[in-house]
């Protein structure tokens, strides 16, 4: 079953200058979200315990931080961040947005 991040099965959480964050809502463990992060723009650094999170990158380019580490991210990349880990990312691209998609199990406390 293919299922997308469409109006019918999405709330659109935040959508602002900096980015557009929907959430599926068909899904009762896991918390699928695609993030739409606009060009020049950068994510807040959080971190959360208790969470792993798995970032797969759709489209754009730039770079994430986790933990200590920060590493250029493009179009293809998954990135895993660990329970606990900061993480943090930026659109390098002065005109693409950065998509991604987040999984993660229980609910969002973010």
């Amino acid at each position: 079953m293919k299922i997308e991040l469409n109006e019918k099965d999405s709330t659109i959480l935040k959508k602002n200058k900096t980015y557009t964050l929907v959430d599926n809502t068909r899904l009762e463990n896991l918390v699928v979200s695609k993030t739409i992060l606009h060009p020049q723009q950068n994510t807040n650094g959080h971190n959360h315990v208790g969470k792993e999170e798995v970032y797969h990158f759709v489209s754009g380019e730039g770079y994430i931080r986790v933990g200590d580490e920060t590493t250029n991210v493009r179009s293809g990349d998954t990135v895993l961040i660990p329970d606990g880990w900061f993480h943090k990312v930026w659109n390098s691209s002065e005109i693409e947005d950065l998509v991604f998609v987040c999984v993660f199990e229980g609910k969002r406390n973010h």
